[in-house]
């Protein structure tokens, strides 16, 4: 039986990136269907307070976030390769921990044209037009999880969770074990954590 999954991300999140990473290799050996639905860092830390360069972070995160959203609503089967695209320059290529407002855009036109997607959808990264819309994705991953949590949150059945966080990518059957033991644990009610001290950042 196909398992569904619902992935919600930021882009900018090296976190979120290494388990998305994980999930497109159990795609490959796991019988799984997943949603992918932004959500937003900058959304998130909006109104509180916070360090100086974290928060010009947030203001460069408003841009990508926005242009999810409005992908997510117009063309959501494109959100999964958007994402493939553009994480793939900020994380792997060099193009992340960028401050200010603006300062993702050319990662953004970059990343349109690689998956075919035309440049009005870049129009919307340094304006408010779609913050509701992005807003609105972003609490359907505050309502599965609660809001004590960062990106990436992954459903599971019916329970969602924070993570699983992990640093380092899992391939082949190694990847489709670790997803069957999230899986196991999302089956209880009861259960809501497990955290340890983590050691390592994410190698990419």
């Amino acid at each position: 039986m196909t398992e569904k999954v619902t992935f919600w991300f930021d882009v900018s999140c090296p976190f979120a990136w290494q388990t998305s990473r994980w999930m497109k290799e159990v795609e490959k050996v796991r019988d799984i269907e997943i949603e992918w639905v932004p959500m937003s860092l900058a959304v998130l830390n909006d109104g509180r307070d916070i360090p100086e360069d974290y928060a010009a972070m947030m203001e460069a995160n408003w841009g990508p976030a926005r242009v999810f959203a409005k992908v997510k609503q117009e063309q959501p089967d494109k959100v999964d390769e958007l994402y493939t695209a553009m994480g793939t320059l900020v994380h792997p290529g060099g193009e992340s921990m960028k401050q200010g407002y603006g300062a993702y855009d050319e990662v953004i036109k970059k990343a349109l044209a690689e998956v075919g997607l035309p440049d009005h959808f870049a129009e919307v990264a340094n304006t408010s037009d779609e913050d509701d819309l992005l807003r609105g994705y972003h609490a359907t991953a505050m309502e599965a999880v609660g809001d004590e949590v960062g990106t990436p949150v992954v459903k599971l059945g019916n329970n969602a969770f924070f993570g699983p966080v992990i640093t380092r990518v899992p391939e082949g059957e190694e990847a489709g074990k670790l997803f069957d033991h999230a899986v196991g644990l999302a089956e209880f009610p009861y259960f809501f954590e497990l955290k340890r001290t983590r050691t390592e950042m994410p190698q990419v």
